[in-house]
This record gives structure tokens, C-alpha cells and sequence, in this order.
């Protein structure tokens, strides 16, 4: 049974209805009848011009360079195999089954918007293989964005045809695809003409990828500031900085939701109370500046978001067939470039938090400027504590500066120089999710650190937000007192980080949720 049922329809899909994909839970899929009436009206045109011989792009020739070359009608249904499978040249790793899965929901969605022209069989056998928990193995390698996604999507596409591997509920390793169909119950498609081109021309993959990387980003934007306030009360600075009128005169709104939230956190602190009259006058920059810095990344994730709710419900393949006025249109709704650019704005912004968080860090764990003990431990010189620590997040947050490099600026001509200016956006997808995999783990040393901190005046109150924090982790991760084995304790805590659990511990302490 499925935990939910989307309805698509191709207009309202919503970033969050592909939080299953991302958390591996079950997923229906619903079409309405108006939605498979605009389906069968689409596909309507493409009979008429088969069966009349027309000579239409894409219904009745070859594709891309060989655009010019007729098809005879009888040989439709093998130019459709042969596009497909000659276009399953993607090399490397395999998405993930979550990335796999947004890209299904993104193609049915845009199938069923009714301008693609495949049959509602095609339409209803991808929702049938999707509930059944039938996911093809896609290299992640080998697209270059435009005319879209094409190789990740052909392996996709001839999963379903039998062909290539696929992953089923139950089994960690991949299978033939033709068994893997058979063990759900289903028989290899058998694609008609345009099917083919529909399946993978497409911008699917990129905003897949893209999708579920800014579910993690909206995650991220809160944990955060949750770690932040904690590294604050280790660190006793000053809460002045998140006064809500310096928020007004910056007019920025992701500064007063950062700074909102870290009031918010920090309400109630005997930790920075205790310290309203030291003698430091201002605190560094990494502590100072948060709202400035974490703002800067809400409104990016912000803009981001909103590209995406357009692109979500986008039709992308070629050419786009207009029932109503029995029209064949080619385009180039198949470029990446829009999902491209945000992917790297993306990328940059979330290198921001792991530049920062290692600076707090260093702040933590170095006694010349914590007043705490050296490396938070309680007995340095025969014990190192997290001198290391600190050296694993630098190296992350030093690696993102190089994953940043922007792909959307690049482009290499294809097929016979007819796709002559192409996207990277599945590069760009890629690259903000490597980014976000450090970005976790840095935030996540800065928890232990930020934790570690408080053990050593644990006799003064902490705000409600940073103490729900620091007992969710020590339900993982015991206070250190010496040296141990600390690959594990980072582990658990970049877990706790990346699947929610810190921002619903927080949430839960707090008059209201955190603030993306």
C-alpha cells in the first residue's frame, strides 16, 4: 500500500510532493480522465500523420542530424527501439533509486500535460512500473543537457523496453532489466511512433537530481542556524547581532528569517546572559555575521525554489503538438539552461555554509580564541580530541571551492554540430549534490564541536533550540573525554543531520518551526 497518492495532471506538481522519492517511501500516482482525454488528444495527431505519411519531425523521420530522412511506417515502431537503445551510452555510477524515481514522476508529469503525443497505455504502464517499485539503473555520466537529458533517459526508457538492468523492492543489487519486469509482472514496452523521442528527450534527469538536492537544501537552511545558536551559547556571544531592526535596515528577508530563527533558538539563554558585560566588544565574523551569511543562502535557495516551480510542471520534450489547433511545433523546450544556471547558483551558495561552519569550528576548538580547552578535550596533550576534526572540515569545505566551478558556462557542440549550444545541467545537478554532501558532513563536525563545547559549562541553562540539539546528538554520540575512535561519532552525526532528525528535535522545542 502507499503512504500517498499524488494526483499529476502536469500543472501542479510541487517540490515537496517528491519528499517520498527522497525519503524512500511509497508513492501512488493518480491521473484524472480530463488528464488521459488531453493525452489521447495528442496522440490523435500523431496517428493522423502516420497514417497519412506526412512528413513531420520527430512522428515520421529520423532525429537530430538525420532530421531529413523519411521513415516508412512499417519501420516506426523500430526507429523508436533503435533511437532509444542508440542512445544509451551513459557511463559511471548509478543515480541513486530516489534521483530515479523524482526523474518517473517529472516524465509522467510532463507526458500527461497532453503536447507529447504518446498513447495512455505508454502513460499508465510508466505509473504501473513506478508503484511497483520497478527503478532502471541509470549511469549518471554522459548528458550534456540538450536536446535535454538524452542517455540518462535512454537507459531509463529501455529498462522499460527490457533492456539494460534495473532495481526492484527487495533487492540491493540490479537485475536484467527483462527479469526485473517479469518478477513485477510486466512485459517489455513496445514503444509507437514518437514514444521514443518523447521518453528521452527531456530535462528530467537535471531536475530530479536538482529536486531533491534543494529538499536538502531547505533542511540545511534550518539546521544551520540550529547549529550555529549552539556553537554561539559553546563560544557565550552575543545575541545583539540578531536584534530584529538591524534586520530592517538591511531589508534583506533572508537575514530577518536567520536572525529570527536564532532569536528564537537563543530564547531563554543563562548561557549568553552571563556574558551581556564581558569584555569582548564584538564576536568574529563567523558568529557576528550569521545572518548576513545564512541569509545570503535562503535567498538563493529562495530564487532557486522558484525557478524550480515553474520547471517542475515544464513540457520538455520535441517537437510539442497542439491538439486544439492540430499543430506540430519544434522547439527547444529540451534545453537545461534554466535548471543549469540555479544548479550552480546553488552550488556556490551552499559553500557558503560549509565555509562558515569551519571557521566556527576553528573558533571551537582553538583555545587561543574559545577560552575553552584545547581541542575540547578534557585532558589535551595525551589526548589530540578534535584537533582533527577541524582539519576533516577544512578539507571538505576546500574541496567545495573546486566542485563550485559553474558548469552552465560551458558547452560543447553534438550531434553534427545541429546541437550546437548545450546546458551541463545534469553536471550542474550533480556538482550541488557533492557540494551538499560536504556541506552536511562540515555541519555536522561543527555539531560535535558545538556540543563539546557546552560540556564545559553545562551548570548555566542553555536556550531551548541549542539544548534539544545537543541532546539529540548525545542520544548517538557520548560527550568525549579521551580520544576515540571518531569516524563513527561523524558519521552519526552527519545521519542526524541529512535525514531531518536535528531540525524536528529543534522544531519540537520551539514555539514555532524554524524558518527556511
Amino acid at each position: 500500500m502507499s503512504n500517498a497518492t499524488l494526483q499529476l495532471d502536469g500543472r501542479s506538481l510541487a517540490l515537496e510532493d517528491l519528499r517520498p522519492c527522497l525519503e524512500g517511501t511509497s508513492l501512488g500516482i493518480e491521473f484524472s480522465g480530463a488528464t488521459l482525454d488531453r493525452v489521447d488528444a495528442a496522440r490523435g495527431l500523431v496517428d493522423e500523420a502516420v497514417q497519412s505519411g506526412q512528413v513531420v519531425y520527430g512522428l515520421t523521420t529520423g532525429f537530430g542530424r538525420l532530421k531529413n530522412v523519411a521513415i516508412e511506417s512499417a519501420d516506426l515502431q523500430t526507429l523508436q527501439r533503435n533511437l532509444v537503445l542508440s542512445h544509451c551510452c551513459g557511463v559511471g555510477d548509478p543515480l541513486s533509486r530516489g534521483e530515479v524515481r523524482a526523474t518517473m514522476v517529472l516524465r509522467m508529469n510532463g507526458l500527461s500535460r497532453g503536447h507529447s503525443g504518446v498513447r495512455r497505455e505508454l502513460l499508465l504502464t510508466l505509473k504501473r512500473l513506478f508503484e511497483k517499485g520497478f527503478v532502471p539503473y541509470v549511469p549518471e555520466q554522459g548528458s550534456v543537457g540538450a536536446s535535454g537529458d538524452l542517455a540518462p533517459l535512454a537507459h531509463l526508457s529501455a529498462a522499460m523496453m527490457g533492456h539494460g538492468r534495473a532495481f526492484i523492492a527487495g533487492e540491493a543489487e540490479p537485475l536484467p532489466a527483462a527479469e526485473a519486469l517479469a518478477r513485477v509482472g510486466e512485459s517489455p514496452v513496445v514503444l509507437e511512433a514518437k514514444e521514443g523521442l518523447a521518453l528521452i528527450n527531456g530535462t528530467e534527469v537535471m531536475k530530479g537530481i536538482g529536486s531533491l538536492c534543494l529538499l536538502r537544501a531547505q533542511n540545511l537552511s534550518k539546521a544551520v542556524d540550529a547549529i550555529a545558536a549552539l556553537s554561539l551559547e559553546a563560544l557565550f556571544g552575543s545575541v545583539k547581532p540578531f536584534d530584529p531592526r538591524l534586520a530592517d535596515l538591511k531589508g534583506h528577508a533572508g537575514h530577518a528569517r536567520t536572525s529570527a530563527n536564532v532569536r528564537s533558538l537563543l530564547a531563554g539563554s543563562e548561557v549568553l546572559a552571563s556574558h551581556v558585560d564581558c569584555d569582548r566588544v564584538q564576536d568574529p565574523y563567523c558568529l557576528r555575521c550569521v545572518p548576513q551569511i545564512h541569509g545570503a543562502f535562503k535567498a538563493a535557495l529562495e530564487h532557486v525554489c522558484d525557478i524550480f516551480a515553474g520547471e517542475l510542471n515544464g513540457v520538455t520534450d520535441n517537437p510539442i503538438l497542439f491538439a486544439d489547433t492540430h499543430e506540430v511545433i519544434s522547439a527547444g523546450q529540451f534545453h537545461g539552461q534554466p535548471v543549469s544556471m540555479v544548479m550552480d547558483y546553488l552550488a556556490l551558495a551552499s559553500c557558503t555554509l560549509a565555509n562558515v561552519s569551519e571557521r566556527r569550528i576553528e573558533q571551537l576548538v582553538n583555545p587561543d580564541l574559545s577560552a575553552l580547552p584545547p581541542f575540547l578535550t578534557p585532558a589535551p596533550g595525551l589526548n589530540s580530541g578534535l584537533m582533527i576534526a577541524q582539519v576533516a572540515a577544512a578539507s571538505l569545505a576546500s574541496e567545495n571551492k573546486s566542485l563550485a566551478h559553474p558548469a552552465s558556462v560551458d558547452t560543447i557542440p553534438t550531434s553534427a554540430n545541429q546541437e550546437d549550444h548545450v546546458s551541463m545541467g545534469v553536471t550542474a545537478a550533480r556538482k550541488a549534490r557533492a557540494i551538499l554532501d560536504n556541506v552536511e558532513r562540515v555541519l555536522a563536525i561543527e555539531w560535535l564541536c558545538a556540543a563539546q563545547g557546552r560540556e564545559f559549562n553545562k551548570q548555566l541553562k542553555a536556550g531551548a533550540g541549542p539544548q534539544a540539539a545537543h541532546d539529540l546528538l548525545r542520544t548517538r554520540v557520548a560527550a568525549l573525554e579521551d580520544d576515540r575512535y571518531l569516524a563513527d561519532d561523524i558519521e552519526a552525526a552527519t545521519e542526524m543531520v541529512a535525514n531531518g532528525q536535528l531540525v524536528a528535535a529543534v522544531d519540537a522545542a520551539l514555539p514555532t518551526g524554524l524558518q527556511a
